[in-house]
């Protein structure tokens, strides 16, 4: 096999490449040729040996592949079929990766009545002090964290803290971001005990989203205790003030010029109109009013003889 491996110049290759009848027979041989589909590729597992990939047309396992792995002893040696197995293809469809049943429980999943041991080598825990003679040191064990069996370790302190810092209560989250001030200097923030006091709290107001939680000292909430927000009337009451420099000014408009009269044209003449007298309608004469005659002075009368005389010199003047 050494020998193999020092002098191959790619002949043993080619040969394990150039078997696609030996792996075809083998795996008709093993599943039957209603299951086998077209040749697809070949894969080179190492030096001496690969494997022929052929399309599989099994009854529930769409996009999956025969794998016929084959295999050269020797130069002179023919060429052996090492196994065949089915394979998911790149777009087949496969189960999940398995995972341990204790590490498949989530934040959350415990529920009422669920008991989820922990591990005896768990690296977030450390056995801790349980007991003294001296009376002194039993009367403040509980509230120095002795007196239980294990306590945590530095590990778990720094998993715990990068995991509420990354949180939802931690100074990256959207509530933070938008914060007008943070909780470590909150009224209502509580901090902790021990080596956390100094990055984390419990919230205790009950209007923030954080109530009872642990949150980060660079969290932060509408609701923080210092906070004071002008309160004003809805209806305005402020002096009425104009502003000069923003009035526009306009021009009054100019009143408009009375038109000259026009020159009335010249009536033209009216043509005669022949009337039919029997066609047009007859005027009715108004009545006239009876008009008594001015009643003059009575002339004196001359006499005959003058009359006469007159007469007859207006007669030989003709």
């Amino acid at each position: 096999m050494t020998l193999l491996l020092t002098l191959d110049d790619g002949s043993i290759q080619r040969k394990l490449a150039e078997a696609v009848d030996l792996a075809r027979a083998a795996v008709l041989e093993d599943a039957g040729a209603e299951q086998v589909g077209a040749h697809v590729g070949v894969d080179s597992e190492d030096a001496v040996s690969a494997s022929h990939l052929f399309e599989a047309t099994v009854s529930g396992y769409r996009g999956w592949r025969w794998s016929v792995t084959v295999a050269l002893a020797g130069e002179e040696e023919p060429i052996t079929v090492s196994e065949v197995v089915l394979i998911p293809g790149p777009e087949a469809r496969v189960a999940p990766a398995w995972v341990p049943w204790d590490r498949r429980v989530q934040a959350g999943d415990l529920g009422v009545g669920d008991i989820f041991p922990v591990e005896k080598d768990d690296l977030r825990l450390v056995p801790a002090y349980l007991e003294s003679d001296d009376p002194a040191v039993e009367a403040v064990a509980m509230e120095a964290g002795l007196g239980r069996v294990h306590v945590l370790s530095r590990h778990g302190r720094l998993d715990a803290a990068a995991r509420w810092h990354g949180g939802e209560f931690g100074p990256r989250s959207d509530m933070a971001r938008s914060a007008p001030d943070v909780c470590g200097s909150c009224g209502f923030f509580v901090p902790l005990a021990g080596s956390l006091s100094a990055a984390f709290g419990a919230c205790t107001n009950d209007i923030s989203p954080a109530d009872g939680h642990v949150v980060d000292v660079e969290y932060g909430c509408g609701a923080h205790s210092e906070i004071e927000v002008e309160v004003t009337s809805s209806v305005p009451v402020a002096e009425l003030v104009y502003d000069d420099s923003l009035i526009d000014f306009e021009a009054a408009p100019e009143a408009p010029a009375e038109p000259e009269p026009e020159p009335e044209p010249e009536p033209e003449p009216a043509e005669a109109t022949v009337v039919d007298e029997s066609e047009a309608p007859v005027a009715e004469t108004p009545e006239t009013a009876e008009v008594q005659p001015e009643v003059e002075p009575e002339a004196a009368v001359p006499d005959t003889a003058d009359e006469a005389q007159v007469e007859a010199e207006s007669t030989s003047e003709h």
